[in-house]
């Protein structure tokens, strides 16, 4: 008798399945092909991306190969192209390069340059290393709250590339002749508990060089 009540009941789970698959065939066919739509969409936009990128290298490593000058402006044009790209290896590269070699002059286009860089990179500590190196590019042109707008982001964190940027406020003051400023950032970079050792000793040299009484 068991047996009889086990057989029906097996029966008629295997009924409601069936039942089940025949009412949403429609809903569970779209909802396999969605499926299957976005792991092409997925696979495919990954092989796009390797694609892209050894285009870019490509593009980059044959017009870095030789040295060029303001002359290029073809060759000026694909490296201001890569940076616009916002790829997070070529694009910094890109920026570099055009720095290293006075290609573009236009400061707000150097710092649109710099912005775009920035914001393509996904690892903290190499996004903050390019904040720095544009606040050391701008740091004869502009103000002092210009200068504090770009390092805030580094300032306010325990970045390692912090007593860096400390350091930079420093020179900064120093340079300006503003002694009372200066110290602080010095200071601060000595009471740091992140910071590179070699700048700390320096920091320390400066202090006792200069500001001790």
């Amino acid at each position: 008798m068991s047996e009889d009540i086990e057989i029906i009941n097996q029966n008629t789970r295997i009924e409601k399945i069936k039942n089940f698959f025949l009412n949403n065939y429609k809903k569970l066919l779209g909802s396999l092909i969605l499926i299957l739509l976005l792991l092409f969409s997925y696979f495919g936009y990954q092989e796009y991306k390797k694609k892209n990128k050894l285009e870019i290298a490509e593009i980059y490593n044959k017009i870095t190969l030789n040295k060029i000058t303001i002359e290029n402006s073809d060759d000026i044009e694909q490296l201001i192209k890569i940076v616009k790209e916002k790829d997070p290896i070529y694009s910094a590269l890109s920026l570099y390069y055009i720095i290293e070699n006075n290609l573009v002059n236009d400061q707000k286009k150097i710092n649109s340059f710099f912005d775009l860089v920035i914001k393509s990179q996904d690892e903290n500590e190499i996004k903050n290393l390019i904040i720095y190196k544009k606040a050391m590019y701008f740091a004869e042109v502009i103000s002092e709250n210009e200068l504090l707008d770009i390092l805030n982001p580094i300032l306010k964190s325990e970045s390692v590339w912090k007593s860096h940027a400390l350091l930079l406020m420093a020179d900064y003051f120093e340079h300006n002749n503003n002694f009372i400023k200066s110290k602080e950032f010095l200071k601060e970079i000595v009471n740091s508990r992140i910071v590179n050792n070699e700048i700390k000793i320096e920091a320390e040299r400066r202090l006792k060089r200069k500001f001790s009484d």
